[in-house]
C-alpha cells in the first residue's frame, strides 16, 4: 500500500457525522466544515458542521441518559474504560497517523500522545471503583453523619487542537468513571481524532447517549444553548485564558461547576550549580514537545548569568540539528504549526524580540513553501520588555534571559498573570525546595522537562485555570458531595 493510500484509508475510516444519542447523523442543516493538512495546506476531508439545534439535541441525549448511566455499576464503567485503554494502544499506529495528518506533529510524537491518552482511561478505570464517602458519629452522639459522593450530572467539554485525543480522554475518563453523561465539542481544526475516539468507545460498549460529539465551525454558536440550559451541571474547557474568562462568565448564570485549564507562560529556571547537560535535555523536552504548541511548553528560559551563554549555545546546537518537515516523513522531528495565523504570531514575537536587542543564535524565520513551518529558534540576550517573555509563544522558539540571584529568578518567573507550570534545574536540594515553594504555579518539573502524568493532578493557579485533571483529584471534579444527617 502506498503512503498516500495508507493516509487516505486512515481518514476514510473515521465517521464524519455528529454522534448524538448513540447514532451517527448529519448536521441539521446538512452543512460541513473542511479539515486540512497543516503541512501542505491541502484539504483532508469534510465533517459535519453542527447547528445550535444539534447542540440542544446532544444535551437532550445526555440528560435523558444520565439517570440510567449514574445507576450502572462501578465495575461496568471501569471495564469499558479498560477496554478503551487496550484498544487505543492496539490502534496507536493508525490513530497516530490520523493525528499527524490533521495536527502536524511527527508520527512518533502522535503515537506517544495516543499512549498518554490511553493512560487516562487506564487510571480512571481504577478510580471508578474508589469513589467513597464516610460514616461517623456526630459530636453529641445523638445522630450519625453519612457522606456520599454522586455524579455531578450532564457535562459539556470543549477541547483544543494541540492534543486532540489526550485533552479529550482526561475529561471523558473521569466523567465515565464518575457516572456522568457528556457532550464534547472538539476543536474545529482537529475533529478527526475525537470522532475516531467516539467510534472506539462505542465499540467498547459505552451506551448511546453517554458520550455525544458535535463538530462545528462556530464553537460559540453551539456552546451557548448548552451552557444556558439548566440541565447542564458541569463545564470543562481547555484553551486560552481569553476564551476561558468568557465561558466562566456564561457559566455563572446557572452556577455551573467549572474546570478550566487555560493559558501558560512557563518559566524554565537554570541555576549556576545545575547539570547543564541535564538542563539542555530537559529544555528540549519542555520546549519542543508538540512543536512548542503546548500550554506546558517552556516559554522563557531564565538562566544564571554565569552559565547563560553556555546554555544558549548548547541549546542552539540541539535545536539547529532538528529535522523540519511533514510529520509523516522518516526522521522528522518538527512538523508544521497548526495554521498561518499561529505561524504569523510566532514570527511577530521573534521580530519584536530581535528589534529590542535579542540575537537569534539559531533559526528566527518562517520557512518558504507549502505548509506552516517555522524554524526551531533560540534567542539570546532577550530584553525584559520583549513580548516573547510576556506572551504565550505556542511555537518552536526558546528565548533566553539571565538573572543574578535566586530572588531575582523567582521574581522573574512569577512576573506573569499565568501560573500553570514551571521548570527548575539545580543540584542544591535546599534551593530546590525554596524555589518550588516560592513559585506561583500549579505544577513544577524539578530537574525534568515533563510534568504530564495521568496519575497526577494537572492544573494551574492565577489565570491558568480552575480545578485539576488526572490523579486522585481528577474524579473529584465530576462528583458532588451529599450529607445525610441520620437521627438515632
Amino acid at each position: 500500500m502506498s503512503i498516500a493510500t495508507q493516509e487516505q484509508t486512515v481518514v476514510d475510516k473515521v465517521e464524519k457525522r455528529l454522534y448524538i444519542g448513540g447514532e451517527w447523523r448529519d448536521a441539521g442543516e446538512g452543512d460541513t466544515l473542511g479539515v486540512e493538512d497543516p503541512s501542505t495546506g491541502e484539504p483532508l476531508c469534510e465533517v459535519a458542521d453542527a447547528t445550535p439545534e444539534d447542540a440542544r439535541a446532544a444535551l437532550d441525549a445526555a440528560a435523558a441518559s444520565q439517570p440510567e448511566w449514574a445507576a450502572t455499576s462501578p465495575n461496568e464503567r471501569g471495564e469499558i474504560l479498560w477496554r478503551a485503554f487496550e484498544t487505543l494502544n492496539e490502534r496507536a499506529d493508525e490513530l497516530g497517523l490520523l493525528m499527524t495528518l490533521e495536527m502536524g506533529k511527527a508520527v512518533a510524537e502522535s503515537k506517544a500522545e495516543i499512549a498518554y491518552s490511553a493512560e487516562f482511561f487506564r487510571w480512571f478505570s481504577g478510580e471508578a471503583l474508589r469513589i467513597d464517602g464516610n460514616y461517623k458519629i456526630a459530636g453529641n452522639a445523638a445522630s450519625r453523619v453519612l457522606v456520599m459522593r454522586q455524579p455531578v450530572g450532564p457535562s459539556f467539554f470543549i477541547t483544543p487542537w494541540n492534543f486532540p485525543t489526550a485533552m479529550g480522554t482526561r475529561k471523558i475518563g473521569p466523567a465515565i468513571a464518575a457516572g456522568c453523561t457528556m457532550v464534547i465539542k472538539p476543536a474545529q481544526l482537529t475533529p478527526l481524532s475525537m470522532l475516531a475516539l467516539a467510534q472506539i468507545l462505542e465499540e467498547c460498549g459505552l451506551p448511546g447517549g453517554v458520550l455525544n460529539v458535535i463538530t462545528s465551525s462556530s464553537s460559540s454558536a453551539v456552546a451557548a444553548p448548552i451552557i444556558a440550559d439548566p440541565r447542564l451541571r458541569k463545564l470543562s474547557f481547555t484553551g486560552s485564558t481569553e476564551v476561558g474568562r468568557k465561558l466562566i462568565a456564561q457559566a455563572a448564570d446557572n452556577v455551573l461547576n467549572v474546570s478550566m485549564e487555560l493559558g501558560g507562560n512557563a518559566p524554565f529556571l537554570i541555576f549556576d550549580d545545575a547539570d547543564l547537560d541535564a538542563a539542555v535535555e530537559g529544555a528540549m523536552i519542555a520546549k519542543m514537545r508538540n512543536i512548542g504548541e503546548a500550554c506546558t511548553s517552556a516559554n522563557r528560559f531564565h538562566v544564571a548569568a554565569s552559565v547563560a551563554g553556555d546554555f544558549a549555545a548548547r541549546l542552539a546546537d540541539r535545536m539547529g540539528s532538528l529535522k523540519v518537515g511533514r510529520g509523516t516523513e522518516e526522521g522528522v522531528d518538527v512538523g508544521p504549526l497548526i495554521d498561518e495565523d499561529q505561524r504569523s504570531k510566532v514570527a511577530e514575537l521573534v521580530d519584536d524580540a530581535v528589534g529590542k536587542g535579542a540575537s537569534a543564535v539559531v533559526g528566527g524565520s518562517a520557512l518558504d513553501g507549502a505548509g506552516y513551518f517555522y524554524e526551531p529558534t533560540v534567542l539570546d540576550d532577550v530584553s525584559p520588555d520583549a513580548r516573547v517573555l510576556k506572551e504565550e509563544i505556542f511555537g518552536p522558539v526558546a528565548p533566553v534571559a539571565s538573572f543574578g540571584s535566586e530572588e531575582e529568578a523567582i521574581a522573574a518567573a512569577n512576573d506573569t498573570e499565568y501560573g500553570l507550570v514551571a521548570y527548575v534545574f539545580t543540584r542544591d536540594i535546599k534551593r530546590a525546595l525554596r524555589v518550588c515553594e516560592g513559585l506561583e504555579t500549579g505544577m513544577i518539573g524539578l530537574n525534568q522537562g515533563m510534568v504530564s502524568n495521568a496519575g497526577a493532578p494537572f492544573g494551574g493557579v492565577k489565570q491558568s485555570g480552575i480545578g485539576r485533571e488526572g490523579g486522585n483529584e481528577g474524579i473529584d471534579e465530576y462528583l458532588e458531595t451529599k450529607y445525610v444527617a441520620v437521627n438515632l
